[in-house]
Parts: C-alpha cells; sequence; structure tokens
C-alpha cells in the first residue's frame, strides 16, 4: 500500500483504509494536493472522514478539501460540524430545478400505497398498548415519570433509562432504582413489538414476541421474566400465534407482491428496502413462492445472524448487475457506499424517519431514465408519522443549507497535539487490528506515535518486549468478569513481564450491571496481586493514549528497550516451537500447530515447497508462496 501512495496520482479508498494508512505511515498527506470526500454527512463524531481531513489539513503543502453529499441532514448544527470536521470554508447548494444539474437528472415519481391495519392487527396492539402503558403507570408511581403514561414514547422512555443508568453509575442502587430500570427495559420491548405489528406485521411481531419467552426462559434477566409474565403480553402472544396459525397474510406483503410482479413483468429491476433483516428474508420468501427470482443482500455479521461477508456481498451485486435476477431485498446496507447498480424501481417496506436515509434510499433510481418510487404506509400508524416527519425534515433541510451558504466563515487552524506532548523521538506502539479506528489510535496518532496495526495473539497494544496492555472500557470489565474473559485473558497476560490493564471511562465500575461490589473488588486484588498486572484508570480514549504514550517512551527511548511483537517465551519446547512459527506472517496460533503436525520441526517447515506447504489445511497458494518467499529472503537491514 505504501508502494501504491509512493506510484500512483490518483487514490480511491474508503475512509477507513485511508484512516488506517495515515496512522501507520503508509501514505505522505503533504504531498496530497485534492482530498475529494463522498458522503460528507458522515463526517461527524468518531467517523474516519474527521480525523483524516484533520491529519490532511495539518501537513498539505497545497490543501485542497472538495466533500459531497446528496443528504446533508436537517439540523444546522450537524450539518456545521461537517463543515467544521472538513475545514469547509464554502458551501454551494444545487437541487434538480438548478440549470447546471437539470440535464442531467431524471424525472422521479413518488408514490404512497396505503394499506389498512386489520382489526385483529388493531387488537393485538391494544394488547401490546395496555402492557405498555401499565409499566409506565407504575414508574410514576415510583416518582421516575411525572407526566401521564399515555403521553410518553418510545423517545422519553429511552432518556428515562439513560438518566437511571447514570444515577446508578454514581452509586445510587435503592430496590426502587433497579425496579425503574427493570420497568423502563420493559416498557421498551413493548413499544418495539408495537411497532412491529404496525409497520412490519404479524409475522415479525410473533417471532420477536417468542423471541422474549425464550430469552426469559434461558436467562436470569429480571424486566424479560417480568414481562413475559404480564397478562396483557400473553394475549398478545396468544392472538399473534392464533393469526399465524391461521395464515393470515400481512396487507403490506399483498401490496408488495403485486407491486413488484406487475414491475418486473414489464422488464424493470427493483430493489425493496426494509428495516430489518428478519423481514428482509420474509420478503423474499413470500416473493419466491409467488415465482418472483430474488436475492437477499444484507450487512456482515451481526449477533446470531451470520449476514453477508464482502464477498458475499459483491457477488450478490455482480449478479444482479448481470441480470441473474431482476429483484433485490436489502436492507440500509444498501442505501449508500456501495456500487448498486441503477433500478427502475425502488420500494420502502415502511417509511424511514430519517432525511439522509429518505434521500439516498430513492437516489437508487432515477439516474439515467425515469424512477418510480412507491412507499408503503400502514394507515393510522406510526408510518404515517414517520412519512410526513421525512418530507418536514427534508424541507427543513434546504432552508438550512440555504442559510448556511451565507455563514460559513474560514475554519481556525488548532495546535497539534504533538505540539504539548513532548514525544521528542519516534516512539511505536503495535496496535491488534480491533482496536483500528477507535478513539485511543487517533489520539496517539495525533501525539506523533507511529502506529503499526497487527494482528496481536496477547492484549491491545505493545509498547516493548515486556509491556503489553490490555484496554478495557468499564462496562465491558465488568461484562468479561461475568463470562469468565476476563481471567482467561489475565493468565494470557502474564507471558509478559510488565502486563497492564487499563479501565477507561468515567462510569462508576461498582455500577455496571447487578455484580457485588464485592466480586469486583475482589477481581481486582487478584489481576494485581494474583497475576502481577497493574491496573490503572483512565477517563477517555484521549487519556488512555497519553498513557500509552509516555509508558512507551519511557520503554523504548529511556530504558532502550526493544520493541516485539512476543513477550516472554514460554517454558515448554513445544510452546517455543508453536510461538516461534505463530509469528510468521499470515499464519498466528491457528495455523502453527497444524504445520508443525505436517512437518514435524520448524527444519522441516522451512525447507518445504510450496507444494507441500499447500498440502496443509487453510494454506493456499498465495499464503505459501509468501512463506517461501519470507524463508528465501536474504537478510538487508535497512
Amino acid at each position: 500500500r505504501a508502494e501504491l501512495w509512493r506510484t500512483c496520482k490518483v487514490v480511491v479508498s474508503t475512509p477507513q483504509g485511508l484512516e488506517n494508512d495515515v496512522v501507520s505511515r503508509r501514505v505522505d498527506l503533504s504531498q496530497v494536493s485534492l482530498l475529494v470526500v463522498d458522503e460528507a454527512h458522515r463526517a461527524v463524531g468518531e467517523y474516519a472522514y474527521a480525523f483524516v481531513a484533520r491529519k490532511y489539513r495539518d501537513v498539505a503543502l497545497h490543501e485542497r478539501i472538495l466533500a459531497l453529499t446528496a443528504s446533508p441532514g436537517d439540523r444546522a448544527e450537524s450539518i456545521q460540524e461537517v463543515c467544521r470536521n472538513l475545514g469547509v470554508e464554502r458551501v454551494e447548494v444545487r437541487s434538480v430545478e438548478d440549470a447546471d444539474v437539470l440535464p442531467y437528472v431524471q424525472e422521479l415519481e413518488v408514490r404512497l400505497v396505503r394499506v389498512e391495519l386489520p382489526e385483529r392487527y388493531g387488537r393485538l396492539r391494544g394488547f401490546l398498548r395496555e402492557c405498555y402503558l401499565s409499566k409506565l403507570e407504575v414508574l410514576k408511581e415510583l416518582g421516575f415519570l411525572s407526566v401521564p403514561p399515555s403521553s410518553v414514547g418510545k423517545v422519553k422512555v429511552l432518556e428515562l433509562s439513560r438518566a437511571l443508568f447514570a444515577r446508578m453509575a454514581k452509586g445510587e442502587r435503592t430496590p426502587e432504582m433497579l425496579r425503574a430500570v427493570s420497568l423502563a427495559a420493559e416498557a421498551l420491548k413493548v413499544e418495539h413489538a408495537v411497532e412491529l405489528i404496525e409497520t412490519q406485521g404479524v409475522y415479525s411481531t410473533l417471532g420477536y414476541l417468542q423471541g422474549l419467552v425464550e430469552q426469559a426462559a434461558s436467562s436470569k434477566t429480571k424486566a424479560v421474566q417480568n414481562l413475559v409474565r404480564d397478562a396483557a403480553f400473553r394475549s398478545a402472544l396468544a392472538l399473534a400465534q392464533s393469526l399465524v396459525e391461521e395464515g393470515v397474510v400481512d396487507p403490506k406483503m399483498v401490496a408488495l407482491e403485486r407491486l413488484v410482479a406487475a414491475r418486473l413483468g414489464e422488464g424493470a429491476k427493483a430493489i425493496v428496502f426494509t428495516q430489518y433483516r428478519e423481514q428482509a428474508k420474509k420478503v423474499s420468501q413470500m416473493l419466491v413462492a409467488r415465482g418472483i427470482s430474488n436475492e437477499v443482500f444484507v450487512g456482515q455479521a451481526k449477533r446470531k445472524d451470520a449476514g453477508l461477508s464482502q464477498k458475499q456481498q459483491q457477488e450478490v451485486l455482480s449478479r444482479f448487475r448481470e441480470g441473474g435476477f431482476r429483484c433485490l431485498v436489502a436492507t440500509s446496507v444498501a442505501e449508500e457506499g456501495l456500487d448498486i447498480p441503477e433500478v427502475d424501481v425502488v420500494v420502502f417496506f415502511e417509511p424511514v424517519p430519517s432525511a439522509i436515509r429518505s434521500v439516498q434510499r430513492r437516489g437508487r433510481t432515477g439516474r439515467h431514465a425515469k424512477g418510480l418510487v412507491f412507499v408503503l404506509v400502514t394507515k393510522g400508524t406510526r408510518d404515517e408519522a414517520y412519512h410526513f416527519a421525512t418530507k418536514s425534515k427534508e424541507r427543513r433541510m434546504h432552508r438550512v443549507l440555504g442559510d448556511l451558504k451565507k455563514v460559513v466563515e474560514p475554519v481556525a487552524r488548532e495546535p497539534k497535539l504533538e505540539e504539548f506532548a513532548g514525544l521528542e523521538h519516534d516512539v511505536v506502539v503495535h496496535v491488534d487490528q480491533r482496536e483500528r479506528g477507535s478513539g485511543v489510535v487517533r489520539a496517539l496518532s495525533d501525539l506523533g506515535v507511529r502506529i503499526e496495526l497487527m494482528n496481536l495473539e496477547i492484549g491491545d497494544y505493545v509498547l516493548s518486549d515486556r509491556v503489553v496492555v490490555e484496554l478495557k472500557r468499564v462496562p465491558d470489565f465488568v461484562d468479561s468478569l461475568v463470562d469468565g474473559r476476563l481471567l482467561d485473558q489475565a493468565r494470557q497476560l502474564r507471558r509478559y513481564a510488565r502486563p497492564v490493564l487499563i479501565l477507561e471511562g468515567d462510569e462508576d465500575v461498582y455500577g455496571q450491571r447487578n455484580v457485588h461490589p464485592n466480586a469486583i473488588r475482589g477481581v481486582l486484588a487478584s489481576l494485581i496481586v494474583d497475576f502481577g498486572i497493574t491496573v490503572l484508570r483512565s477517563r477517555s480514549p484521549g487519556d488512555t493514549a497519553g498513557l500509552l504514550a509516555v509508558m512507551a517512551r519511557r520503554e523504548q527511548v529511556a530504558s532502550e528497550r526493544e520493541l516485539r511483537m512476543h513477550g516472554v517465551k514460554p517454558l515448554s519446547l513445544d510452546q517455543v516451537q508453536e510461538y516461534v512459527v505463530s509469528s510468521l506472517p499470515g499464519i498466528g496460533p491457528r495455523l502453527a500447530v497444524p504445520l508443525l503436525r505436517r512437518f514435524g520441526s520448524i527444519r522441516a517447515l522451512v525447507n518445504a515447497s510450496e507444494e507441500e506447504l499447500r498440502e496443509v489445511d487453510l494454506i493456499g497458494p498465495s499464503k505459501a508462496k509468501k512463506l517461501r518467499d519470507l524463508f528465501d529472503a536474504h537478510f538487508e537491514r535497512s
């Protein structure tokens, strides 16, 4: 990659890929004369765009940034944040009515398709609302709610839940507080079920309710256990089961099948967008049952859902592009950032309450010919509210952009962090790949630390041949204590002479989950006394980066210690052999043992031909060639 950056005139990269190259110092941004940022509305918060733009503006000799977006959002604050993060000094706004745009855009027609909410769906919703309101009534009786429960929606319950957890984090753990947390969690689960019956249909609703019942049977979470015992919840569950057993068909499914069949019959290509993965699968199955060829397009692994790998996503899009099928059923992953072939028809299975997402979905059609968009809306439900809210947000977006065009001012330069860091020498930190893109890595880069990303067998950061650091955010620390990961990781950390555990965050470690403080104290004592691990606290990613930088400088400069990927050598011969082989590029612990078993010794492995190496499972031609090239290469110190 460094060679490509050195020799190419134009480089097209994902933001995360460019960020990794920046922190690894594979690219010299001072030589970049134009940085084009597509989908610029993403340049907020911790997204890679903001970091890359800041690093570019720090060093560029011929700075110019061009930021592009078709959906900047409807809030002036968000758009101004994008402008600040990218150093935008001038805003140009274009719409389909502008003379210099008009020749390049096609007509786009949006049609609402309204369906009725069946009477028994309404009854099911009524049971769920009864359950929901009963939870809020108790919250009001306990003094945690001051307004009528009927006026409290999902957003208010989320705000209440966050406030309760914040109070618990400060040590407030009364029985009333714990019950309120449980009630808020129950209310949110029921509210989600209401959304499903209104926007997705009874099959998705039943699947969710049954999932809660299974969760209650297999976990100790009081919220879900209390919920499934609620009479109104059980009435809703029974009615949903009855409807599914009768084989009712969701009204939206009927409308969708007619739309897609009619349009595909005319030779069109279509994308159906759904909010949820499970619904995407149900839509796909329904279309297949009606003889309509289609494929599902979702993101990568998520919880129990395997999802689609990047390679599988590319294969699906390739088949769609080549005409292997003419209907793609997709979730939000297809809204932006991917080379989706243009289609004639886009169908929203449900409206989305976001101007950005709505614009992105519609933008999949109407590029080279007239486009048609259908939005399925269930009457008298939040579908209607979401639809009109989105239209309002889009109108506001255009007004905000017009105002910003007049007031955007040059962004003032800020001092660089390394000016205050005191890093007089080139300090290197080995960072596990899973930490890339984190706030800590960005802050280390800002401090002038050279980052080398790699697959670390132990820890998250290696600072020298004896210092390894495991980083735990406070909630994850308690989670890993509960599920047993923490002590396993502690045993691994002991392979280094100076293992360190950093607890990051300002949360109260004793206020996480329902773990007795003495249990946490006992684990902390064991880490320090039994495992010899130094435990440090940091307030934020920037604070963590500061600690890492100072420790790395002390090790590499003051103590003149080498930076190695491996720490203390294992004691037994077989561990040493596995240890050595696992350090080979692309091998790691998983392939070290099969290689040693196949060849019997490190000497035999080093002398093996490419053909012999390929006989080992998971060693393909590319990996075998890289190993052979490494074994044959002449050593030259640079």
